[in-house]
């Protein structure tokens, strides 16, 4: 692949940390703007140098940070604008609700679990008392801007119930061009190797990639706290449709035109071994009141053609599996299958990657990685060996606790034969100084002509001000 080298042009600096950056047109200008959403709660926009808040709902968000050391994966996760924002003002947020606080589905820290193959109670843990073992609520709402240029809120479309603080998902709302749905992705519900198999339950709504129809209402005004399906009203249940399942962590679904269908691309976060991105033209989605039906009646559904990315079992390449740190030396790792037997069941049925990119790499030219951020197509044409290709960004380049800290860009090139491909570093040249950069998120403008980059000094929500969101440039 070609070395690409592009520059970082800082756009906006002093944010908190951005999950979401999106372009739109306000209704009556003329120019596109960037949109940042922040894990807070702020959304700003630019335009002509000058950044203004479109919406503070910083009081809506969970307290960020308290349980975890400052680390946190919840608040605004999501922000889309309609794609007729022009005319109609409607955009949807996704984010986690203040004083919904619970304990956590499992005792201990929220990534404690692991599985342990010689105890199958580790491999068949199940979610009990999910009324009060919870962490928190996140809600997906639908707002307008009204004609007074003031944002309020319609109307609620989903409240779900999720078991840890962690996989929520970033930049988990995005208006499919291809249905005009708007799509929502969900996590498996967080804490590592997803205890309770939720990405591969069909009823659960955790770790799924779900169409939601906004067009049709459901004069459900205040929707019950589910965590399944099967929970909620039947007019809701007609309005979502699922699209794939076996979902990790995602940041976000992004679709390239390609011809005259659209291939859409998904990156699974990984767990201990690789990240993997996903690339699908075709699939089948199953509404969710056919999913109902056939739980109800205990029919296995009709899955053919349906897009299962395999985890739990599955991580992204390789069966999903525990490190155990080796005895003899320090430098190597033990490897042990966690889930055998799902590997084996999901084995056929997944999804391959298109690529992958691993933790631990020995080969020159490549990095270790902690965990994707975000991927993005560019169809531009001021960076041409970008051109056509796919964006993706890591937070962290893994080095032996040398710091600062610096987070990669790199970019895969689209195969139409479905073999796995190799990636390429995208080499920057901007000096951070002694500060560290995480690469939190990446977006794109309308035409995806444009890309942005949001980097953050900490990885501590409850840290302020450190975040400068950046144009990719040639």
């Amino acid at each position: 692949m070609i070395k690409v080298k592009a520059s970082l042009r800082p756009l906006v600096s002093k944010l908190n940390l951005p999950t979401v950056l999106k372009t739109t047109i306000l209704p009556g200008d003329s120019i596109e703007r960037l949109f940042i959403g922040t894990q807070v709660g702020e959304i700003f926009y630019i335009g002509n140098g000058v950044i203004e808040t479109f919406l503070d709902i910083r009081s809506r968000i969970i307290k960020l940070g308290v349980s975890s050391g400052g680390y946190d994966e919840r608040g605004l996760v999501g922000l889309a604008f309609h794609p007729e924002f022009y005319y109609n003002g409607l955009f949807y947020l996704h984010y986690s609700v203040a004083g919904t606080q619970g304990p956590g589905a499992l005792p201990g820290a929220f990534e404690s679990f692991k599985p342990n193959p010689c105890d199958p109670k580790t491999l068949n843990l199940k979610w009990i008392n999910r009324e009060i073992q919870y962490d928190h609520i996140d809600t997906v709402e639908e707002w307008i801007l009204q004609p007074n240029g003031q944002p309020q809120k319609r109307r609620t479309l989903l409240n779900i119930r999720r078991p840890f603080l962690n996989h929520n998902g970033v930049n988990s709302l995005n208006f499919s061009p291809e249905t005009g749905k708007l799509v929502l992705t969900t996590g498996d519900g967080g804490s590592g190797y997803d205890p309770f198999n939720l990405s591969q339950d069909d009823m659960e709504i955790a770790g799924k990639i779900i169409e939601m129809d906004v067009v049709k209402h459901t004069s459900i005004v205040n929707p019950p706290v589910v965590t399944r399906f099967n929970e909620l009203p039947v007019p809701i249940q007609e309005t979502l449709t699922v699209m794939a399942k076996g979902v990790r962590n995602i940041p976000g679904l992004s679709f390239q035109r390609f011809n005259d269908q659209y291939i859409k691309y998904a990156g699974i976060v990984g767990q201990d071994l690789v990240e993997s991105i996903f690339s699908f033209i075709h699939y089948k989605p199953i509404p969710v009141t056919q999913l109902v039906q056939d739980f109800l009646v205990k029919s296995e559904p009709d899955q053919e053609g349906f897009i299962n990315f395999g985890w739990r079992g599955w991580e992204g390449a390789f069966p999903t599996s525990i490190l155990t740190g080796c005895s003899a030396n320090s430098a190597l790792d033990e490897k042990t299958i966690a889930y055998f037997d799902e590997a084996v069941k999901t084995s056929v049925r997944r999804l391959q990657p298109l690529t992958s990119y691993f933790h631990k790499d020995p080969r020159p030219g490549k990095f270790g990685a902690t965990a994707l951020t975000g991927v993005q197509p560019y169809m531009g044409n001021e960076i041409p060996a970008l051109t056509g290709n796919v964006v993706f960004t890591d937070l962290a380049r893994a080095k032996e606790s040398q710091l600062p800290v610096r987070g990669v860009l790199a970019y895969t090139t689209v195969r139409t034969d479905c073999h796995l491909n190799d990636f390429s570093i995208i080499e920057t040249d901007y000096n951070f100084g002694t500060q560290s950069a995480y690469y939190v998120s990446l977006g794109a403008n309308l035409n995806q002509s444009r890309l942005y980059l949001g980097v953050y000094g900490s990885t501590k929500v409850a840290d302020f001000n450190q975040g400068t969101v950046f144009e990719i440039v040639p």
